[in-house]
């Protein structure tokens, strides 16, 4: 299979499918351009070779051509980055976006105007909420067929095909997915950033130096059923913290307050429980919490066991002795996934049970630990606190990585190297 950096992009048309779903502020700002900035390696490389580029994305979640989803709005800050003068298709296909991609000569790049402006991107019919099952059934017969025309025509622009959006590589979609089977095995690869993405989680999961540990936040363990059981069967540790402490709180019979819980999902709790002791796991909950009597950064605040939560408080961090616990472990790990936070970080008031977590990976990375950062709120956490230079690699997909962690098969790496 070729990479980026065995490939002569010279005299060739790419078609490179990137994530610039960066967020913007009411006047269409950048605020966050990290996405953006991810690959801008793999754009660079293919100009610098002498080949051209028509750059494909999404942006948000349109149901139809709307301007507050339009890609013109970051059109000035992709050609900064790049340092060349990016053109503009105002649509993804049709006869003068077709003018214009053959028009393209080396070294240049065009940008398509927002993917998702047709449902045939995603393969989904939009339907009005009235649709009964025969109209559903007739549209999603319908955009599944034009889809493929769809396909074709953006295929139809480049010699080679790059996917370097490793945030949609969990989708089959048009341009992340089927476009792949129009280009064959010397004619498709993966982009800088989505190579490096499937090395990253590969090296955790796979090729795993020991102690490894994992670290789960969130706060519904409903989300995280699949990824704690694939888990279960690789990690020496897993710290299960968050929102989701207080079901397994509840479920062993504490009382958790005003705390988030899973009413439904105690057995399940327990179930996990059991299954990590089965394992050999060592299964690491929080036992201590910063508790508040309303969910705000202003709220008045004392410590707590979590399985002795008054009435009227609900947890929000954890505390000292969970803090020491969880320390410890990290920072005797040789291996360490982070995924989602362990307290309401965004409250500075209770930030420092993710701050304390985030120190210790740092610690362990430079003791010799691989460390794995994913998922949006951790990402924002180490961002926030500084570290997302001083871990072995932060990861820029969400679902895409969890996808992988719990050890499914991701379309769009399939369509390009077939397994």
């Amino acid at each position: 299979m070729q990479t980026m950096d065995s490939f002569n992009f010279a005299d060739k048309k790419a078609f490179v499918r990137v994530d610039f779903n960066v967020p913007l502020d009411e006047n269409f700002n950048i605020t966050d351009d990290t996405r953006i900035r991810a690959a801008v390696p793999t754009l660079k490389k293919i100009l610098k070779d002498g080949g051209s580029v028509i750059i494909g994305s999404h942006l948000g979640r349109p149901k139809g051509s709307t301007d507050k989803f339009s890609l013109k709005h970051i059109l000035p800050r992709v050609s900064e980055l790049l340092g060349v003068d990016v053109q503009f298709a105002d649509d993804c296909i049709g006869e003068e976006t077709e003018t214009k991609v053959a028009a393209l000569r080396a070294g240049e790049a065009l940008l398509l105007e927002n993917l998702r402006f047709y449902a045939e991107e995603e393969g989904k019919p939009r339907l009005s909420a009235d649709a009964t099952e025969e109209e559903t059934a007739k549209a999603k017969k319908e955009v599944k067929e034009s889809q493929k025309e769809f396909t074709k025509q953006l295929a139809s622009y480049a010699d080679v095909y790059v996917n370097d959006a490793f945030g949609t590589a969990h989708r089959a979609h048009a341009s992340t997915a089927l476009i792949a089977e129009h280009f064959d095995s010397e004619h498709k690869l993966f982009g800088y950033l989505l190579q490096n993405e499937i090395t990253a989680v590969e090296k955790v999961m796979k090729d795993t130096a020991r102690p490894f540990t994992a670290i789960m936040g969130g706060s519904k363990v409903s989300s995280k059923i699949e990824i704690i059981k694939n888990l279960l069967d690789k990690v020496d540790n897993l710290i299960l913290a968050g929102g989701m402490t207080y079901t397994f709180a509840k479920a062993s019979g504490g009382n958790i307050g005003n705390s988030i819980v899973e009413d439904d999902k105690l057995e399940l709790a327990k179930e996990l429980v059991e299954m990590a002791k089965e394992k050999g796991v060592n299964l690491v909950l929080a036992t201590d919490a910063k508790i508040a009597d309303d969910f705000s950064n202003d709220a008045n605040t004392k410590f707590a066991s979590v399985k002795d939560i008054p009435e009227g408080w609900e947890g929000l961090d954890i505390g000292a002795e969970s803090e020491k616990a969880f320390t410890e472990i990290i920072k005797n790990s040789k291996t360490i996934l982070w995924n989602g936070p362990v307290g309401v970080f965004e409250f500075e008031n209770f930030e420092k049970g993710s701050r304390s977590v985030s120190d210790a990976i740092v610690a362990a990375t430079k003791n010799g630990a691989f460390s794995l950062v994913g998922g949006g709120d951790s990402v924002a956490c180490v961002n926030k606190f500084g570290h997302a230079n001083e871990v072995s690699y932060v990861s820029t997909g969400g679902g895409a990585l969890l996808e992988m962690i719990e050890g499914k098969e991701l379309p769009g790496i399939k369509a390009i190297r077939g397994y």
